[in-house]
């Protein structure tokens, strides 16, 4: 049985120290290195690489990371039961910078949380539940658990409840997905106006199921690439540059 936020609420996190690979050295981090004297959010998920955590989960926190931060967070971590290695490739594929991923290989944090669940079912022995919570140097201030029901359900501890939670005037920015092909030098323009806007997008690029049929069936569009903010098409490389460039001063009165 999950225990309720009631009961964790006000405790200090588990004291577990970490495997961990960090510029792919072995460096063992402990709790304190990760929570003391910081504010941190942190989102537990049951695996790498599994559809709901690769499709919503880690990358809406990636993308709210410069907004969490604003609001006085100083560390977004990912925490599963996957060893280092899966953790680290997991980030690079998922282009999650903004994310400190920790492998709970043992599953010792998720048990001492009481949120280590059996996973047997599935063939994935012992994983974490779903939750997320916001730790103030070591004491858990607030924590979202999914309700204990079938399936795998995503329902609270999304980045965008954590976000109204920690300042609920703060505006989330709009989800940003850019259409890319592979060598394509518009294609990088485009890419670094808006990392140096400080935007975090998804990259769809080129591949077998994203081709230039499927670019134009979203877009209209059959030049790459075609950047989509906020479900709004923006365009090519050109409209993403005059979407960003300041904006002229108005001319004064005569």
């Amino acid at each position: 049985m999950l225990p309720n936020a009631e009961s964790l609420e006000g405790k200090r996190v588990p004291d577990v120290t970490f495997k961990a690979r960090p510029n792919d050295q072995w460096r063992d981090i402990t709790t304190d290195e990760l929570f003391k004297g910081k504010t941190v959010v942190v989102f537990a998920l049951p695996g790498a690489y599994t559809p709901t955590c690769s499709s919503a989960h880690l990358p809406r926190y990636n993308e709210l990371a410069p907004v969490l931060r604003e609001n006085g967070v100083d560390d977004i971590v990912c925490i599963s039961v996957n060893d280092a290695f899966v953790m680290n490739s997991w980030q690079g594929g998922q282009e999650a910078g903004n994310i400190t991923m920790i492998p709970d290989g043992n599953g010792d944090f998720s048990e001492g949380m009481g949120l280590l669940v059996d996973k047997r079912d599935l063939g994935f022995g012992k994983r974490s539940w779903r939750y997320s919570m916001l730790v103030k140097d070591g004491v858990i201030d607030k924590i979202f658990i999914e309700e204990d029901k079938e399936g795998d359900p995503f329902e609270v501890s999304d980045a965008d409840t954590m976000l109204r939670y920690i300042n609920p005037q703060a505006e989330p920015r709009e989800p940003v997905v850019i259409f890319s092909k592979p060598g394509c030098p518009h294609c990088a323009r485009a890419k670094a106006v808006l990392k140096a806007n400080g935007v975090v997008f998804t990259d769809l690029s080129q591949d077998a199921t994203i081709n230039t049929s499927v670019l134009r069936a979203v877009s209209g569009e059959m030049t790459w690439p075609q950047v989509f903010i906020g479900g709004r098409l923006v365009g090519n490389a050109d409209a993403v540059e005059a979407h960003f460039a300041p904006k002229a001063a108005a001319a004064p009165a005569a």
